[in-house]
């Protein structure tokens, strides 16, 4: 590629005032000038002590600079925005967009011909997609990995154990001391969450999209290989800028059906559908939830891996990773979509072999043959809502019960364990006003614990409906992102105590048994909770989010800008 096709020439190849003072200033780092005229690559990196999880960048991205200089290009590391899931309040969630909006504005304003995007817990990888895809330069995306497995006692512990821990407190089963014990032992490595959570989840996300090298999903953080691909990586950004392959030349609509697929073979999070709704609002690639519910219909749980099954992410590397579940789709995957490496994703999972059917089954003989993901219609949520049967308690995906109302997650905290709170094991418990707009943010608070007295009866599951979303590596019969939300005023928001309701998951439907007319009466005199905050960032997301079922992307932000900027300086 000519030094003057490159897009960073506009900065370092210009002559008279500007060229120097582009250059000069970046020489106080002991540049020479010809490093100007290489690709120059920017390595996003979303390192921060408060992101344990991506703790380890740092280390992560010298690698990528190997790779970077090795193949002739110019690396410069640029931080953005982190997002710590297990240490930001009110949600991570809340600050996804924004975070964009920073990954976006960085990689425009900057002299930038092709880019890594470093992630690993949860929000950042979409996030930093998001943005990459309003700028559509070549990219790369190299994940952090998961941590080694916890071991406690002799027995295999991750994160999907902190729910049955919560339940344990409440009924007297485990107590404080032995909480602390186990926590010493859980996160025995750096990297994102052991089991097939949201971080997992999106890592898988980005390999099935062809964005990143094939095996980057589950490879420990702490393996050495993990390095070796960060390197690898480094390598074959430059060639993609010098060969212009952009993120929309990957990411087509087809792309996007392969990701749903192996999704639901994965038993991958709930939270996929947000943020990949997202990333295609970005892009361009029309894609609706009922896109998920027609791909992922007949799709069976391939993967045996908590919170679906028993296994860990290090067990889902050492049977051979994702290329291993993508070669049990062949047939049902587009084959021929191109990926970040030159190859088509059929080329890249073809010699993938399986070293243990126990973790990663076949087609023929699955883990399941319920699918990882179902979408919902109904009276309740005439836009969709989500669950993950694979998760879910069979004798719970046809019940119809009685509904136990909890109007913001205030009055559930206040009331879940009253001893007079009337519930049983047919009850299905609602919680409203924890959506993107009502909390605001869209927390993880969807898969609520069980009232106490339910779980001393020795119930582990009860059906549970919500605006909101939950962690990837929770479980059980949940229905979440019920759209519109009830902030928003549709019949969500009128449903009340007493209320008979059904959920059927093969027919795909949750009602609530009521008239047309006895919802609009009810609309009538609802009334919205007041607003949480009235100024910054949190003022703008909650008047301009979109709902759940659009990928609660910001309105103004769907599309994508380009790499021009629009105004010129010096």
């Amino acid at each position: 590629m000519k030094e003057e096709q490159l897009r960073s020439s506009n900065w370092f190849g210009r002559t008279g005032k500007d060229g120097f003072i582009y250059r000069a200033w970046m020489k106080n780092n002991g540049i020479p000038g010809h490093e100007f005229k290489k690709p120059v690559i920017g390595i996003c990196n979303t390192w921060s002590e408060l992101t344990p999880c991506n703790v380890h960048f740092r280390d992560l991205a010298e690698h990528v600079k190997r790779g970077v200089l090795e193949a002739g290009g110019f690396p410069v590391e640029f931080p953005v925005m982190s997002l710590g899931e297990t240490l930001m309040k009110p949600t991570t969630m809340l600050f996804r967009n924004l975070a964009s909006m920073d990954v976006e504005e960085s990689i425009r304003a900057n002299p930038l011909d092709g880019v890594v995007l470093l992630c690993g817990c949860d929000k950042t990888t979409p996030s930093l997609l998001m943005g990459a895809c309003s700028v559509n330069l070549p990219t790369i995306i190299v994940s952090g990995g998961p941590m080694l497995t916890g071991k406690y006692k002799g027995n295999s512990i991750g994160t999907s154990d902190v729910w049955r821990l919560a339940a344990g407190l409440q009924t007297g089963t485990v107590n404080e001391a032995q909480l602390h014990s186990m926590e010493d032992a859980l996160c025995r490595s750096q990297g994102h969450c052991a089991v097939m959570g949201t971080a997992s989840t999106m890592a898988c996300m980005v390999e099935s999209l062809g964005l990143s090298l094939p095996g980057n999903a589950a490879i420990p953080a702490v393996d050495a290989h993990r390095k070796v691909l960060a390197q690898h990586s480094g390598s074959r950004i430059v060639e993609m800028v010098r060969q212009q392959l952009c993120l929309s030349d990957i990411l087509t609509r087809e792309a996007f059906e392969n990701a749903i697929m192996a999704n639901a073979a994965i038993g991958g999070s709930t939270n996929f559908v947000i943020h990949l709704l997202a990333i295609a609002g970005r892009i361009g690639v029309p894609l609706t939830l009922q896109d998920f519910d027609r791909l992922s219909r007949n799709i069976p749980l391939l993967v045996n891996l908590q919170p679906s099954g028993a296994f860990f992410m290090e067990d889902f590397y050492y049977a051979g990773g994702l290329p291993v579940v993508l070669k049990e789709l062949d047939g049902l995957l587009h084959g021929g979509t191109l990926t970040v490496n030159g190859k088509t994703i059929g080329e890249n999972y073809k010699t993938a072999e399986c070293y243990d059917r126990n973790v990663i089954a076949t087609a023929t003989d699955p883990v399941n043959t319920v699918t990882g993901l179902a979408v919902l219609k109904g009276n309740i949520c005439p836009d969709g809502a989500v669950i993950k049967p694979s998760a879910a308690s069979p004798h719970l995906m046809q019940h119809t019960g009685p509904a136990l109302v909890f109007e913001s997650i205030d009055d559930y905290k206040n009331r879940i364990n009253d001893d007079k709170l009337e519930v049983d094991a047919n009850t299905i418990l609602v919680l409203k006003n924890v959506g993107p707009k009502g909390y605001p943010g869209m927390p993880e608070v969807g898969n609520m614990t069980l009232p106490k007295k339910i779980l001393e009866q020795g119930i582990t599951d009860m059906v549970r409906i919500s605006d909101g979303r939950m962690s990837g590596t929770g479980f059980g019969t949940v229905v979440l992102h019920v759209s519109p939300e009830a902030a928003a005023g549709g019949n969500f928001s009128v449903l009340q105590t007493g209320d008979l309701i059904t959920l059927d998951v093969e027919q795909r439907t949750l009602e609530v048994h009521l008239t047309e007319e006895e919802l609009q009466q009810r609309k009538t005199a609802w009334q919205p909770l007041p607003p949480h905050v009235s100024r910054g960032y949190v003022q703008l997301y909650t008047q301009q989010v979109q709902q759940a079922h659009l990928g609660a992307d910001l309105d103004f932000l769907t599309g994508s800008s380009g790499a021009g900027v629009s105004k010129d300086s010096h």
